[in-house]
């Protein structure tokens, strides 16, 4: 007779302010401590450059930057319903800051502010997009809170792809990419049950890299995809610890004994971040020949973050 098992009750915290009491004390440092579970929600990859940074007369909670393209990036907290006031500060603070990148965190977001994000994704140049993501609580009879950031509007950068002709480069390469992460995402789905019991999925993007977490937010894992040099690559980018990338280069030699390949070790000076890098050559426009090279990105991710983890820590 098989033994039953209790199954426990899942519950939302409704009111944030139990955890967090206040948005500039206690919430802003929190999220600037935990940006990788925000990265991972998102796809994005950012650091975390400065919190309360000065415009002006106001300040903005979180200034960032996208590690990958080095474009700054704000984010705006509110643990309330979205207002116009927030919403007013955060196009304030996108001009402050030149940034491309603007990201508003609420607790719940009213329809008149997701139909004036959407409005600003369609209506913006490329390389600048708008992100309202809802912040909830959730714990299993009386556990510690969890968090769950839930995507509510984010840049539809296939929809801008589209819009840019045809016989420009810039264009091409970027429907390239969309369909190149579109095509993994059905790629694992269909074929590869294995990896998504490790690994998340993210919505496909016309990016050049696509994310994962490395349980650590100092570090994270990268697949990037080369359109002009036709190459795919895994990288490791430790963002804040020159340290941390000495330590794992220090054991070098055992990890790469268990990835199975030289790495290409990259500490740059002088940069916040850090970089390890397996490369190899791929026609990443041929459609036919993406199926072995998912199969090959996904293998090395795999061997790669468990060669790292302990290193990580």
């Amino acid at each position: 007779m098989a033994v039953k098992k209790k199954l426990g009750s899942i519950q939302q915290i409704t009111d944030l302010r139990e955890v967090w009491a206040n948005e500039a004390q206690d919430f802003t440092p929190w999220l600037a401590e935990n940006i990788e579970l925000l990265n991972e929600a998102t796809g994005l990859s950012l650091e975390v450059l400065e919190t309360e940074s000065p415009v002006g007369s106001f300040s903005v909670d979180i200034l960032a930057q996208d590690t990958n393209t080095e474009q700054k990036a704000i984010i705006e907290n509110q643990l309330e319903d979205t207002n116009h006031d927030h919403l007013g500060k955060l196009l304030t603070y996108a001009a402050g800051k030149e940034a491309k990148c603007m990201i508003w965190i609420v607790k719940n977001a009213r329809e008149e502010h997701r139909a004036a994000i959407e409005y600003l994704n369609n209506n913006t140049v490329d390389g600048m997009g708008f992100f309202l993501i809802e912040i909830q609580l959730w714990s299993i009879d009386g556990s510690a809170p969890a968090v769950k950031f839930n995507v509510v509007e984010q840049p539809n950068d296939w929809t801008k792809a589209a819009k840019t002709p045809s016989g420009s480069g810039g264009g091409i390469a970027t429907q390239i990419k969309y369909a190149y992460w579109s095509d993994f995402n059905d790629y694992v789905t269909k074929n590869r049950q294995d990896f998504l019991k490790k690994f998340n999925l993210h919505k496909p993007s016309s990016d050049h890299w696509y994310t994962f977490a490395l349980g650590t937010s100092k570090a994270h894992m990268n697949m990037l995809v080369n359109t002009k040099a036709n190459k795919i690559a895994i990288e490791v980018l430790i963002s804040e610890s020159k340290e941390l990338f000495d330590h794992c280069f220090a054991n070098k030699e055992s990890i790469e004994e268990q990835v199975g390949f030289t790495l290409d070790w990259r500490r740059l000076d002088g940069k916040k971040s850090s970089r390890i890098l397996l490369e190899r050559d791929a026609d990443v426009a041929n459609e036919e020949a993406r199926p072995e090279q998912f199969d090959w990105m996904i293998d090395k991710v795999v061997r790669m973050k468990k060669a790292f983890a302990q290193y990580l820590k």
